[in-house]
């Protein structure tokens, strides 16, 4: 069986968990796994709203759920 891969670029959970901890690296990563997933103005509020409250709820979400935050699917 194969291993469940985790947000950032297909990466291991705890790889995606150390990029998540970092906040320059939790918010670059988090903007372009959603441009990469074709959620543009959901990009577009990770890199306004990323340095606050979005880089705190995605470290939590990824340490219980391990993957991002999903507030916007549009």
């Amino acid at each position: 069986m194969a291993k469940k891969k985790s947000d950032y670029f297909g990466l291991d959970w705890i790889v995606s968990l150390i990029l998540a901890i970092i906040p320059f690296t939790s918010w670059i990563c988090g903007a372009i796994t959603r441009f990469q997933e074709g959620k543009i103005v959901a990009g577009l509020i990770r890199l306004v709203f990323g340095f606050n409250i979005v880089w705190i709820v995605d470290l939590v979400m990824m340490i219980m759920n391990k993957s991002i935050w999903r507030l916007l699917n549009v």
